[in-house]
């Protein structure tokens, strides 16, 4: 009931990818490449290894996006 209505806020999916980079991932704290980064490794992973399942890319490139409700106040 509360982020279903996605009445936090509201943006794109390239708005969000940025908005990673101001994040650092309690998971992965001693990275030194921005977050995206990792987003864009993934997807560009998945398609190397799977070039006829584009769906899996897109998948791969936003897998991290929720992180970014942190910025918001959200738990990691």
């Amino acid at each position: 009931a509360q982020y279903g209505p996605c009445s936090q806020r509201r943006m794109g999916a390239m708005a969000a990818l940025e908005l990673l980079d101001q994040l650092v991932d309690e998971s992965d704290p001693d990275v030194d490449f921005p977050n995206s980064y990792h987003a864009y490794q993934t997807a560009e992973g998945i398609r190397r290894a799977h070039p006829d399942k584009d769906w899996f890319h897109l998948v791969g490139l936003l897998h991290d996006l929720g992180k970014v409700l942190a910025l918001f106040g959200e738990p990691q």
